[in-house]
């Protein structure tokens, strides 16, 4: 008989994470992780990087029929 508030409890908890979770402090997870902020810079040295593939391969379709 006791099951009925235990699963109700766990309904309420549930409902609670899936609609109210809007409080994240994106900031404070960005830290925890280790994410370097660095923008723009990380971008310029991967496209410089692979700029020799996107010439040879970006342009042309391949050959299972999908372009990129």
């Amino acid at each position: 008989m006791g099951r009925g508030r235990a699963k109700a409890k766990q309904v309420k908890v549930a409902r609670q994470l899936k609609y109210n979770s809007g409080g994240t402090d994106l900031d404070r997870l960005k830290h925890e992780l280790g994410v370097n902020d660095s923008g723009d810079d990380s971008y310029d040295e991967l496209a410089e990087k692979y700029a020799d593939y996107a010439d040879d391969y970006g342009t042309e379709d391949r050959k299972d029929g999908t372009s990129g």
